[in-house]
C-alpha cells in the first residue's frame, strides 16, 4: 500500500514535515550541487531545459521559481528566456549557496532570491506570468494548499510547471529501484554526511502520486487543463497546468 506523501518526513521526528525539509536542505546545502550532478549523471540539466523550452513559448516576463534552492532551474530559466526570476526556498543555506553562484555569473540584476513556504506564498493573486517548482512539490508538507498557491499567484490563461521524479516503469524499473533504494543513498550519505536526506528522496518519490494521478490533482486543485511529458523512461515527468 503506498504510504500519505504527507506522512513521508526527512527525519521521522515529531517536527513538522516542513521544518524536517528546512533542516534536511540546511544539511545538505553545501554538497547539494556536487551530489546532484553526480547522482544524476547530468541528466537533471536536460530535464530543466526542456521545461524552459516549454516555457519560452509562453514569453514570460516575471517568474516564480519555488523551491528554488540553489537556483540552477532560476538560472536556466533567466538563461532561455530572459525573463526577471524571483527564486523561493525554504532553507536559507540553500538560498545562500545560489546567491553566490548567482553573483559570479552576474545574473544578481535579474534574479531575485528569497526565503519563504511554498505553501503561504508572499505575492499578491495573478502576478506572475509563469511559475516553476523543480523536485520541490513532493516536500510540501500539504500537497493540496502548496499546489492553489502556484496556482493563485500565476496569471489566468499560464501556466504552472512542474519537474518532478516519477516512477519507471517496464522491465527497466526493478533495476532503477535498486540504484534508488540503495546505491544512492549509500553515496548521498558518504558525501553529505547526512544519514537520512538521501533515504528521503526514495521514500518520497514512492510515496508520490505521478502521471494521470497528478494530472487529476492539479484538475482538482482548479487547473482548467493539464499536460505532462514523461522524461528519461519515465525518472521525472513534467506537468504544465494552466490556470
Amino acid at each position: 500500500m503506498t504510504k500519505d506523501i504527507t506522512k513521508v518526513t526527512p527525519y521521522n521526528s515529531e517536527a513538522t514535515k516542513k521544518s524536517q525539509v528546512e533542516d534536511m536542505f540546511d544539511n545538505i546545502a553545501p554538497k547539494y550541487d556536487l551530489l546532484n550532478h553526480v547522482l544524476s549523471m547530468k541528466i537533471d540539466v536536460l530535464w530543466r531545459n526542456t521545461l524552459v523550452k516549454m516555457m519560452k513559448k509562453d514569453n514570460p516576463q516575471e517568474v516564480l521559481d519555488v523551491a528554488t534552492g540553489t537556483g540552477d532551474l532560476a538560472i536556466t530559466i533567466e538563461k532561455g528566456t530572459h525573463a526577471k526570476v524571483i527564486g523561493l526556498d525554504l532553507s536559507q543555506q540553500m538560498l545562500n549557496v545560489g546567491v553566490i553562484k548567482i553573483k559570479k555569473l552576474k545574473l544578481d540584476g535579474k534574479i531575485s532570491m528569497q526565503k519563504g513556504d511554498a505553501e503561504n506564498l508572499p505575492f499578491e493573486d495573478n502576478r506572475f506570468d509563469a511559475v516553476s517548482v523543480a523536485f520541490g512539490v513532493r516536500n510540501f508538507e500539504n500537497l493540496t494548499k502548496g499546489l492553489a498557491e502556484l496556482r493563485r499567484v500565476v496569471k489566468d490563461n499560464k501556466s504552472v510547471y512542474i519537474l518532478e521524479f516519477s516512477k519507471v516503469e517496464g522491465f527497466l524499473g526493478p533495476f532503477y529501484m535498486f540504484y534508488f533504494k540503495n546505491i544512492l543513498p549509500a553515496i548521498g550519505r558518504l558525501v553529505s554526511k547526512d544519514n537520512r536526506a538521501y533515504t528521503y528522496l526514495p521514500d518520497s518519490v514512492n510515496a508520490f502520486p505521478f502521471g494521470e494521478k497528478m494530472k487529476q490533482i492539479l484538475l482538482d486543485t482548479g487547473f482548467k487543463k493539464v499536460e505532462y511529458k514523461k522524461l528519461s523512461l519515465g525518472i521525472a515527468t513534467i506537468y504544465k497546468a494552466t490556470k
